[in-house]
């Protein structure tokens, strides 16, 4: 049995994105890839001044960086990583087990120097990390355009390097387009603007700031801020808006403390990217610092060009090869974006500028994202990047709750089953099929009872046990019972022992994740080998003896239906596994399936529901139409009313399908959907196999505001009232969707 490496990424920056890249062409055998980000998307830096001057859509300048490691069969913590132990090998990662690594590097970008000033952090918009000054730049620029009614608007840049002067020329061309006269001013402690330009390519850079109307403040340095306020010592200067671009400084997180660090606080690596004294552990980026160039800019355009050196060294430490050393280029093309599509060349002392160069510039950059982005904007497949078919990723049978039996065979199956015998202890079994089973003690106590298992459907442990411990919780909690005790049941791949160790540990960590906030406890389990993980749940509950379980069969005409967690989780994870759904897709998905049931479980029983269920593989229409035919109406659904995941739509209408999809709809559930294209993605929704869903229930119908106002107070953002229980006839469908 070989024995597998784990190759860990901390970050989303320019170099890991070209890791990813190489891994998805040429993957090493034997060796799992995970990626760690706090966001699914990753902004290019060298794009982030046009997009400040409104040439480019925050789309436009990001790589999503969860399709792209899917391709490169990645999985993906979309986590904060908090700190590293290079002893241990070791990552702890927000909100779950740490992580072990065999190889691992860390490419996390930088902050903003002088943000430990006085009012910086609350008054002025950094531009560090780049993703928030890109979320927060648009609301800062409409203040600052609100105000214009009591006078010009006063913007100050701090910081005149390469980063602050772009962002004074693009700020300018971004109020003047949106018809603001705006008085801007660049404060720096040096003397000139752009140090490390030649004099000739500074001095051109000032000349031209003052043709724009940008005045420079040199050789005093900025020591606070204030509402409306920037301090320099003793004198202080009127500023609408402060924007911090005053060089690069350690980022706060991950905590590199146990690392090798400059004086400045950068982590220290050697000239193969290694961190000092650390075998295994590499660093690259704005994180990092090269013992053998301390003087090297923090600039995008290494980080760019160590990717290939990153990736070679990284196979070398996993295969027991030799490192090779990154040699930086001594001078690099520096292109400086001057707003109004204008931008400056400077390299080797020379220096050019106009519209072409900006054009020259466009073309560098969308040429480099086209290489990285999997998606365009609205989720359709790149045309420039390779199909999932052409690298060999086969469609792969889906997890979680879509990995299950079509219900006509679980039907047929049960049928031919003898009767059960008679036993007057059980309430709920299979003459009476519910969502838990029920019973009773010889005290009189009333005992519910469910298990739940599936396939995984990521490639994250964690995640998986934790989502398989939520999904199995419901099913008792949709009968109105309090969940006590839980048994585990973790198939797994055949693995070295450490190995099996380990996923066993991170996929039991997710059950308890899941659990103890409920007041389960896990009491045991079994474990055995099969070719892939599988987690299985059983829950053991209580329900009041005072009370009965919410019903199955309860729903009566007039009833108002809620359903109280959106729809598509099946298409987005099918979807996913191919590299094909947007980062921000499968976070939403995952926040989904992650989410209890039991506040929804609590405000249907103190809201006198009729019936309820909660809607997992089967779908929608499945368990509505179960419920249905137990309390013999039927319904209609507002297919508009219908709550979706950010995507699923768009992914429906596109053809895509989870693999159990086509069992749910294939006329078993009597389903009938009025004609109308615009709403065929809707529709497909009722037969989405849904992996930990919402709860569907039934109340009367002057009380269904008062339910949904309580479901969305309570957390639940999405529910809704989808639909009305009408009587049974002749001509009526079971599910009749308008």
């Amino acid at each position: 049995m070989g024995s597998r490496r784990e190759l860990v990424l901390v970050g989303g920056g320019h170099a890991h994105v070209q890791v990813l890249r190489r891994w998805m062409m040429r993957p090493l055998p034997d060796v799992r890839l995970t990626l760690v980000v706090d966001r699914p998307e990753a902004v290019y830096s060298g794009m982030v001044p046009g997009f400040v001057a409104g040439d480019y859509t925050a789309g436009e300048i990001e790589i999503d960086v969860v399709p792209l490691a899917r391709r490169a069969r990645a999985a993906v913590e979309l986590a904060p990583a908090l700190s590293i132990d290079p002893v241990r090998r070791r990552i702890e990662v927000a909100g779950r087990p740490s992580l072990g690594y065999d190889v691992a590097s860390l490419d996390f970008g930088a902050g903003v120097r002088g943000t430990d000033l006085p009012g910086v952090r609350e008054h002025a918009l950094a531009t560090r990390p780049i993703r928030t000054l890109v979320d927060r730049l648009a609301a800062a620029l409409g203040a600052v355009g609100g105000a214009k009614g009591a006078g010009r608007p006063r913007l100050a840049v701090v910081g005149a390097g390469v980063a602050g002067m772009e962002l004074a020329f693009t700020l300018a061309a971004r109020l003047e387009a949106d018809g603001t006269q705006s008085e801007l001013t660049v404060y720096t402690d040096t003397d000139e603007p752009v140090p490390g330009y030649s004099p000739g390519a500074a001095r051109r850079v000032a000349r031209l700031a003052a043709e724009r109307g940008i005045r420079l403040h040199t050789g005093r340095p900025v020591t606070g801020v204030e509402p409306g306020t920037l301090w320099l010592g003793e004198e202080r200067a009127a500023a609408d808006l402060v924007v911090w671009a005053a060089g690069a400084a350690p980022a706060d997180r991950p905590d590199a403390s146990r690392l090798p660090r400059d004086a400045q606080g950068f982590v220290r690596v050697d000239r193969t990217l290694e961190v000092r004294g650390h075998e295994g552990l590499f660093a690259a980026g704005d994180c990092a610092s090269l013992d053998a160039f301390p003087s090297l800019p923090k600039a995008g355009v290494y980080a760019v060009r160590q990717g290939s050196c990153l990736d070679a060294n990284l196979r070398a430490r996993l295969t027991g090869r030799g490192l090779r050393d990154y040699r930086p280029q001594r001078d690099f093309l520096s292109l400086l974006n001057l707003g109004n599509r204008s931008a400056m060349a400077s390299k080797w002392g020379l220096h050019a500028a106009g519209p072409w160069v900006w054009r020259w510039k466009d073309r560098i950059d969308r040429r480099f994202m086209r290489r990285f982005k999997v998606l365009e904007e609205d989720g359709e497949k790149s045309t420039d990047f390779p199909d999932p078919e052409s690298m060999g990723m086969e469609p792969m049978e889906c997890g979680g709750c879509a990995a299950k039996l079509a219900a006509s065979s679980l039907e047929r199956a049960l049928s031919r089953l003898e009767a059960p015998r008679a036993d007057p202890s059980v309430l709920l079994g299979l003459d009476r099929p519910d969502d838990a089973a029920a019973w009773t003690t010889m005290r009189g106590d009333v005992v519910l009872a469910t298990i739940d298992a599936f396939r995984a459907f990521a490639d994250d442990p964690w995640l998986v046990g934790r989502v398989a411990a939520v999904n199995a919780v419901s099913d008792v909690l949709a009968k109105g019972g309090t969940p006590r005790h839980a048994l585990a049941l973790v198939g797994l791949p055949e693995l070295a022992e450490s190995a099996a160790e380990e996923l066993l540990y991170q996929t039991l960590a997710g059950v308890r994740a899941a659990l103890d906030p409920e007041g389960v406890s896990l009491v045991g389990g079994h474990t055995t080998q099969g070719p892939e993980l599988y987690v299985g749940v059983s829950i053991t509950g209580e329900l009041p003896s005072d009370t009965n379980a919410l019903p199955l069969a309860g729903l009566r005409p007039g009833d108002a239906l809620l359903l109280t967690k959106p729809l598509g989780t099946g298409v987005l994870l099918a979807a996913d596994m191919q590299g094909l759904a947007r980062g921000a897709w499968v976070q939403s998905a995952y926040a989904g399936m992650l989410r209890s049931n039991s506040a929804a479980a609590r405000a249907a029983r103190a809201l006198d529901a009729s019936a309820c269920t909660d809607v997992s593989g089967f779908g929608l229409a499945g368990h509505l139409a179960e419920m249905l035919r137990a309390g013999g109406v039927t319904a209609r659904l507002d297919r508009d009313a219908l709550p979706a995941l950010p995507g699923s739509l768009e992914l429906l209408r596109r053809g895509l399908r989870s693999t159990f999809h086509h069992q749910n709809s294939g006329g078993s559930f009597g389903v009938r959907a009025r004609p109308g294209n615009s709403g065929e993605g809707r529709v497909e929704l009722l037969f989405d196999p849904q992996t930990s869903g919402g709860l569907l229930f039934g109340v009367v119908e002057e009380r269904a505001r008062e339910a949904l106002q309580r479901l969305k107070e309570d957390g639940d953002a999405d529910a809704a009232i989808i639909g009305q229980v009408r009587p049974a006839g002749p001509e009526e469908p079971l599910i009749d969707v308008v």
